[in-house]
């Protein structure tokens, strides 16, 4: 929370304080912590904001939440389980020809600490943080492609600057599973493909940040021993989701160059000084390849 509240003296309030009415933007899990208080400042700000979530019930409640403190009904629900590759195409096909977008927000995450895989064989944070990210992007590219002004940010974490990219073990199958871990390297990959949507959709602007270390009911659930040493310093979610919410609807954001990093509105590099935390090109692309070939196979089984 230090950390914020420094930074927070060079904000310029007025870059967040814009109308947004006639703007769509998709906030993928968006029932909670981060996810949810982005969708609720751009609810604020008169965007028409579709939730997507797992959850029915607190999806629910969060629509609710947000109607009534913002008294913006332009609010729309849909229930999708990002760690299921189907689901996402299946949503993503139907959306396209219902809606349009301007904005699409990457939050929904998840740090499962047991190697669990989902139905269709793939580990679980796997699935969810990388190739559920990885095909609700591509598969909405089109929509966001005909509108001026499209952006893409992804919610990653200052925990990816710990992992080099592994394309050799993307479902860390080999050895043994440390949650915290692997986590931080599907954030690493999603660093990794932010610059390279960066580079191959020019009329899009795409952005990837650190929230901070927020109190959110994730962090509560899968590093309860971080949280309860850290809770009294922990930011709160409107804090957490400052950046989200600055790259989504501020005009700065976008003249900046796409593909780049952001902590508290501000550009950070992706790399420790001294680590040998960069990968050759040909991994990155290797990367690029594995989840296209992924995203292909289930397009086609989800049309079965």
């Amino acid at each position: 929370r230090g950390g914020y509240e420094s930074a927070s003296k060079r904000f310029n309030p007025a870059d967040v304080e814009v109308d947004v009415a006639g703007r769509s933007f998709l906030v993928t899990g968006a029932n909670s912590g981060i996810g949810k208080a982005t969708a609720k400042e751009i609810a604020r700000r008169g965007g028409t904001v579709h939730l997507v979530c797992r959850n029915k019930e607190r999806a629910e409640a969060a629509k609710e939440e947000i109607v009534t403190e913002t008294g913006n009904q332009n609010i729309f629900l849909h229930i999708v389980d990002i760690s299921n590759p189907k689901e996402i195409w299946k949503f993503a096909e139907k959306f396209r020809n219902e809606h349009k977008l301007n904005v699409l927000i990457n939050n929904a995450g998840c740090m499962v600490n047991n190697r669990e895989l989902t139905e269709d064989g793939l580990e679980k944070n796997f699935a969810t943080n990388t190739l559920g990210t990885y095909i609700m992007t591509t598969a909405l590219l089109p929509l966001l492609d005909k509108e001026a002004d499209a952006r893409v940010i992804t919610v990653s974490s200052g925990g990816m600057l710990v992992q080099k990219l592994n394309v050799s073990d993307l479902q860390s199958g080999n050895g043994p599973f440390d949650g915290t871990m692997v986590y931080a390297q599907n954030k690493r990959q999603q660093v990794v493909l932010t610059e390279q949507w960066a580079k191959a959709h020019r009329n899009i602007h795409f952005s990837v940040m650190h929230p901070g270390w927020a109190d959110t009911p994730a962090v509560r659930s899968s590093m309860p021993d971080f949280y309860e040493r850290m809770k009294d310093t922990l930011r709160t979610e409107a804090q957490g989701a400052d950046t989200v919410l600055w790259l989504a609807v501020s005009a700065e954001a976008p003249k900046l160059p796409s593909g780049l990093f952001f902590q508290d509105r501000q550009p950070v590099p992706t790399h420790l000084p001294l680590a040998s935390t960069h990968s050759p090109p040909e991994d990155e692309e290797k990367l690029m390849e594995v989840l296209e070939e992924f995203s292909l196979k289930f397009k086609t089984m989800s049309a079965e």
